[in-house]
């Protein structure tokens, strides 16, 4: 892909995104709550937006493929068969955005050959767009970021959610025991605030690849990893709404290591 090509995607893309966020803060505490059948919470401003969001992309770009949690069926994978494809979380923490809770986030990723190259996370708390890629570096509001970069210590911010298998109970004492744990409800954010810089690292049981997607070029980015400790999802080849739990770790190299010590693992640098 040219560079102009590129530079069209991200222009469009973060247009696209921007243009949702309005919707997403009239409608903060305030949109109903329905249940999908896997007992997960949706609201009408999640589709709306995924809706808005398909509709932007796939008219700029017909060739792209086009994924989201909102938008697609139940039955078998959709194999990824273009060059490009796009992975929407349309509010990640919909929790936390239907009871009034601050920490949720839009979440849009763009792959090539199956692998992340750009991610757009607008945090609702903050009003400001995360955004960037490897190449791109990584803006928080506009404002170029970086990665923490402090030696682990037992003032390290984590982000870190409740496991969803208590037989990772263990893990989680460990890190309550020697880090300061941050749980915003928000996979996409933990993930982002490592890339911006405001979490030295982040530990996750339970995410799928759409709750990340975004946030991974993030890091990426600035230099970061993301240690895949079960279920790598790359490289991308389809989209499953029954995809399993990936488990994954992030920060700089440091802190990868520090966690993996921690959580008495190993994942793929």
């Amino acid at each position: 892909m040219s560079d102009t090509s590129l530079a069209r995607r991200i222009e469009i893309a973060r247009k696209a995104v921007m243009a949702q966020t309005e919707l997403m803060h009239r409608e903060f505490g305030r949109a109903q709550s329905n249940w999908k059948s896997d007992g997960t919470r949706v609201t009408p401003v999640d589709i709306a937006i995924s809706e808005a969001l398909q509709a932007a992309v796939l008219e700029a770009f017909p060739e792209d493929q086009f994924f989201s949690e909102e938008l697609a069926h139940e039955g078998e994978a959709i194999p990824v068969s273009s060059r490009f494809c796009w992975i929407l979380d349309p509010i990640d923490g919909t929790n936390n955005y239907a009871l009034g809770i601050a920490h949720c986030a839009i979440s849009l990723a763009l792959l090539e050959a199956g692998r992340p190259v750009y991610g757009f996370v607008y945090d609702l708390s903050r009003h400001k767009l995360i955004e960037g890629g490897p190449g791109f570096g990584v803006t928080d509001g506009g404002v170029r970021t970086k990665l923490k970069g402090e030696a682990p210590s037992g003032q390290s911010l984590v982000g870190f959610h409740s496991p969803y298998d208590k037989a990772y109970a263990q893990q989680a004492l460990s890190l309550v025991q020697e880090t300061k744990i941050r749980g915003l409800g928000s996979s996409t954010l933990h993930l982002a605030y490592v890339a911006a810089g405001f979490l030295d690292g982040t530990v996750d049981h339970n995410v799928r690849l759409w709750d990340i997607a975004a946030a991974i070029p993030l890091v990426w980015a600035n230099g970061g990893e993301t240690r895949f400790l079960r279920n790598d999802p790359f490289p991308f080849t389809s989209f499953d709404l029954k995809m399993p739990r990936i488990f994954y770790i992030a920060g700089d190299t440091r802190m990868c290591d520090h966690l993996e010590q921690l959580l008495g693992v190993t994942g793929e640098k």
